[in-house]
């Protein structure tokens, strides 16, 4: 296990060089000059030079590339162009309000998913499973952000059981999961349609193996060998959705972010492109590729131990 685990580990920090430099020239070559923007059009050549000497923008590429990795290694992600804060400290503050809406969203999508993926496999073909299958299509084909317009409609305006946007923070621990909730709810509800149609198909082809049929030669009911002997063999397809599932919801809740006016990674990464401060969009996209590297490395090991066969074949 130790051995696999450090292949994992070795694949990773190749993958996340491979991804640094990616990101990097991706964010130089596009066009715009940050000291030109922050200036304005009016603004004087020479100006505009100094600003770039005190920005640093006028180092060779490798150069600032060399210091912005050399800088995240050590917990330095450089100061903003536009609000001359260090960007570690924005980070810090958006991913509070970004990473609990993303582990609020999987844990509503996961209790979602799973009964509706074995009440469908229990009742395999019968008017139970059409209706499942029926609504999570549904779930698939909706954007989330149209979801989260009519759960604003429903549930902030009509019944004003929710406000329709704005983070309280966390002093208030149960104000802030309650202005969590719809966004949650909106970026979830896709997520369980594709979470339970995987498991459901996952749990069908179980219930055809042979050793299914020996748990109900033995007297177990069809629901009992599917709860005791059907659930963690089906558990492999699952566990690849779940952890791609995290990484879109902490990355992918741009849109969603905006809608709610939620202070997170999607909404601090909009206004950084629109502003182009460099530093923040590779920073932040840099984070969001190490979060989906870790979440594909953490998966993998729970893999190795859901099914032992998977460790010592690799």
């Amino acid at each position: 296990m130790l051995g696999y685990a450090f292949r994992r580990l070795l694949s990773l920090g190749i993958s996340l060089w491979v991804a640094s430099a990616v990101v990097f020239l991706v964010v130089e070559v596009a066009p715009g000059d940050p000291a030109a923007y922050m200036l304005g059009t009016g603004a004087q050549p020479d100006t505009v030079a100094a600003l770039r000497t005190e920005l640093g923008l006028d180092r060779p590429p490798l150069a600032r590339y060399l210091a912005w990795t050399g800088g995240m290694l050590s917990g330095d992600f450089g100061t903003s162009y536009t609000y001359r804060t260090p960007v570690a400290g924005m980070i810090a503050d958006r991913l509070w309000v970004s990473l609990p809406l993303a582990l609020y969203a999987l844990a509503l999508s996961t209790a979602l998913a799973f009964p509706a993926a074995l009440y469908a496999a229990a009742r395999r073909g019968r008017a139970g499973d059409l209706a499942v299958m029926g609504a999570t299509q549904v779930g698939v084909a909706v954007p989330n952000f149209w979801f989260a317009m009519l759960l604003v409609l429903v549930f902030a305006i009509n019944l004003g059981w929710f406000s329709a946007g704005g983070f309280p923070g966390w002093t208030d621990p149960a104000a802030a999961l309650k202005a969590l909730t719809l966004p949650a709810l909106a970026l979830a509800l896709p997520q369980a349609a594709i979470l339970a149609r995987v498991m459901r198909s996952a749990l069908v082809d179980i219930l055809a193996e042979d050793f299914m049929r020996t748990a109900r030669a033995k007297g177990l009911s069809r629901r009992q060998a599917l709860w005791r002997h059907g659930v963690r063999n089906a558990l492999i397809p699952v566990l690849t959705i779940v952890g791609l599932q995290f990484s879109f919801l902490l990355a992918g809740a741009i849109i969603i972010e905006q809608v709610f006016f939620l202070p997170g990674l999607g909404r601090l990464i909009f206004q950084a492109i629109s502003q182009r401060d460099l530093l923040v969009v590779e920073s932040v996209v840099m984070l969001l590729v190490f979060a989906v590297i870790l979440v594909t490395f953490l998966t993998d090991l729970a893999y190795a131990w859901v099914d032992p066969r998977l460790r010592r074949r690799r």
